[in-house]
């Protein structure tokens, strides 16, 4: 039995790279999702006007890894409180959000997210989006497993890897 998250944190070369790791994730693609825009492209996403943000579809082994798992790990892996912007990236398609494919998933995401604002563990709120996925468009292949495929580019090195280094020294039971 599989079951699907989506996640947008920013860049999804990073979220995937990161949510690769984790133990009970079967597979993860990249795409675009959360706009009004039908098969929207990678350089039409960017312009913001598509309204569609970067986001994961994550497929994971619920018998592994929980959805509320899954969320926590989310809100660790990237900087909720910055609206439409995560480190040097600035735009909509950039923003912290995420979408749900069932009344459960609504209601874990939601009761997370409240307790991640509570614990006053960032110094301002919680902006995360929570919205039902209406349709997922997986991106471009060139973007998919993009850290793996590209280890060497800069923004991999300075970037995704650093973040790698620090999610596996809080994480080690994360795979290689």
């Amino acid at each position: 039995m599989r079951e699907t998250a989506y996640f947008g944190g920013g860049c999804f070369w990073c979220t995937e790279a990161l949510l690769e790791t984790v133990p009970g994730v079967v597979d993860v693609i990249s795409g675009y999702a959360g706009g009004t825009v039908p098969n929207p492209s990678y350089t039409a996403v960017c312009t913001g006007l598509t309204g569609h943000a970067e986001v994961v579809e994550v497929t994971f082994d619920p018998e592994v890894i929980s959805y509320q798992e899954l969320v926590e790990i989310f809100f660790e892996i990237h900087n909720p409180t910055t609206r439409n912007r995560q480190g040097a990236d600035i735009g909509p398609q950039y923003r912290s959000i995420i979408l749900t494919t069932s009344a459960e998933q609504k209601n874990t995401a939601e009761k997370v997210k409240a307790a991640i604002d509570a614990s006053e563990k960032f110094d301002k709120p919680v902006v995360t989006e929570i919205k039902p996925l209406i349709t997922f468009y997986p991106a471009e292949e060139h973007h998919q497993d993009y850290f793996s495929k590209n280890p060497e580019k800069a923004y991999c090195r300075m970037v995704i890897s650093p973040k790698l280094d620090t999610f596996r020294k809080k994480h080690p039971e994360s795979r290689p």
